[in-house]
């Protein structure tokens, strides 16, 4: 078995959802770290939490939230570390906000863009990663590496078509309702900072000390149906 099915096979029996690779080729080396691959690794979010967020967060949701992010964590450092031993450089990221500039709300490698090169999914109009397997209803982390590992096909549109179903519940208004491509900048079609105030009002009101909100990943059709397909 080679050094990617490996990878994955561990990774899938720690707990992980999704593992795909993707070339981090057109990034800057410095947002990669010279490196040219990637790894990105999802974990489902419980339905029955996701089911209850349609009116905005609640302490489960919160308490799901960072116990999926605490185990995305340690994934990545799991997979940074079986890599190393395979003798390739490897750097693992935090499921959370690790670098986030404050002034911008971006990170210098969003885990989603890993996610869009891989081919999990694409960016929703609320700036989500939605895939066809999970909708919004998963969380995800990233590692970058030198190994030489089998990438996926890239996905550089959206493929929400016409649906507003996030746009009509976000309670900020910030999404504005246009179809992401690979080429647009964030703000181009999203407004993370009215995101982010309505979140962190809605989280302060439950007594929740992150600016969470969730509405839009309920919200989305592709989530429905992973829902139904769970909860069936």
């Amino acid at each position: 078995m080679d050094v990617s099915s490996q990878l994955r096979q561990m990774l899938l029996e720690r707990g992980a959802s999704w593992v795909g690779f993707a070339d981090l080729a057109g990034i800057p080396a410095e947002a990669r770290r010279e490196m040219p691959r990637g790894v990105c690794i999802a974990v489902a979010l419980n339905p029955g939490v996701i089911r209850e967020i349609a009116d905005g967060p609640t302490p489960e949701y919160y308490d799901e939230y960072c116990r999926v992010n605490s185990q995305l964590t340690a994934l990545a450092d799991e997979a940074a570390d079986f890599l190393r031993t395979a003798g390739c450089k490897a750097w693992g990221s935090p499921a959370t906000v690790a670098g986030l500039d404050s002034d911008t709300l971006w990170t210098p490698l969003p885990h989603k863009t890993v996610a869009t090169r891989a081919g999990f999914g694409w960016i929703g109009k609320c700036a989500l990663l939605v895939t066809e397997r999970f909708g919004s209803a998963m969380r995800i982390t990233s590692v970058v590496t030198d190994a030489d590992l089998p990438v996926g096909q890239p996905i550089t549109e959206s493929r929400c078509g016409e649906c507003r179903a996030c746009v009509e519940a976000c309670p900020a208004g910030a999404p504005s309702g246009k179809a992401w491509t690979v080429a647009m900048k964030r703000g181009e079609f999203f407004d993370a900072f009215a995101c982010c105030k309505s979140a962190g009002e809605q989280s302060a009101a439950q007594g929740i000390p992150q600016a969470i909100c969730g509405r839009c990943i309920v919200a989305c059709p592709w989530t429905q149906k992973h829902l139904s397909r769970a909860m069936s």
